[in-house]
């Protein structure tokens, strides 16, 4: 065994030693240890547009994602399989011996970039504690902003605030609605909260020669359709059953519920047996309770 083979033995444990501790003080931190998956951020913030950057030096430290290898690697990008050591010690002896490597292909979203090909390349470069490294960029655009070590948990927390921000700086709607109720932990729900006032709207103007306009849709919707469900939910106690979960996030649950019982054989169901029914099917017991809460609790926001 040459010099610089068992050189690149010892870094890959030394690498796979570092991406074990990483992973059992997120275990205990309760946090997840694994790189974004770019499929997965991509359909949360939906970039619309695609350019080609060329050939560039990139930081290291702003890589923070994968296309398809984000199990493979911590966020840290240290190996977490015995697998990878054949290709990652063949790319740390090509370190060693200052062989130039082809440049990696990454997707840019924001600062941040995602890894399409080169994911060994980069957690050896890391390993090495290298800080740039070339790379042929393809950027997507993006209005929100990602960061180094965010989790994919971050990333729907901060997915929701732009949507709510988006949603308050269009409709204005706390004008006359409190929006601590109407407040939702999971993308796409204020969008869809929009289209149940349009509905409302619609069914209103039924009985009209002039169209409602949307603000006072919308009141209509909060007064006559919102609070009334919220008042079940307080009384059906439905926010301890479901832990970390809003007035917004359960009405939106029970009004597809509701939905769906009255696609049975009952068609006439009333909101207070779809909230009922709801909590006995889905509701979790306390140890599950109790364990999200700690997840919860200990996460990063």
């Amino acid at each position: 065994m040459s010099i610089s083979q068992f050189t690149s033995r010892e870094d890959f444990a030394r690498a796979r030693s570092k991406g074990r501790m990483q992973q059992l003080l997120s275990t205990l931190q309760w946090k997840n240890n694994e790189l974004l998956s770019f499929y997965e951020v991509t359909k949360l913030i939906k970039p619309k547009l695609e350019t080609y950057r060329g050939l560039m030096a990139i930081p290291l430290e702003k890589v923070i994602g994968s296309e398809g290898r984000y199990h493979d690697f911590t966020l840290a990008f240290f190996p977490r399989k015995e697998m990878l050591r054949s290709r990652w010690q063949s790319i740390d002896e090509a370190h060693l011996h200052q062989v130039i490597l082809p440049p990696i292909s990454v997707y840019k979203l924001g600062d941040s970039y995602f890894v399409r090909d080169g994911n060994h390349r980069v957690s050896v470069a890391k390993a090495q504690g290298v800080e740039f490294i070339d790379a042929e960029v393809v950027e997507l655009d993006s209005e929100i902003p990602l960061e180094p070590g965010m989790t994919r948990m971050q990333l729907v927390k901060r997915v929701v605030s732009y949507e709510r921000q988006r949603f308050l700086d269009e409709y204005q709607l706390d004008r006359f609605m409190d929006m601590d109720l109407v407040k939702f932990s999971s993308p796409g729900m204020y969008p869809e909260i929009v289209n149940h006032i349009q509905v409302h709207k619609y069914f209103i103007n039924q009985d009209r020669k002039d169209e409602i306009p949307f603000d006072d849709a919308a009141r209509s919707w909060y007064m006559h359709v919102f609070l009334p469900i919220v008042m079940q939910i307080r009384e059906d106690r439905l926010l301890r059953t479901f832990p970390g979960k809003t007035y917004g996030d359960l009405y939106l649950w029970i009004v597809r519920h509701w939905d769906f019982l009255k696609q049975g054989v009952e068609q006439d169901v009333t909101i207070e047996k779809a909230s009922k029914d709801f909590k006995i099917r889905f509701g979790k017991g306390w140890f599950k309770r109790w364990r999200e809460w700690m997840a919860q609790r200990f996460s990063r926001s």
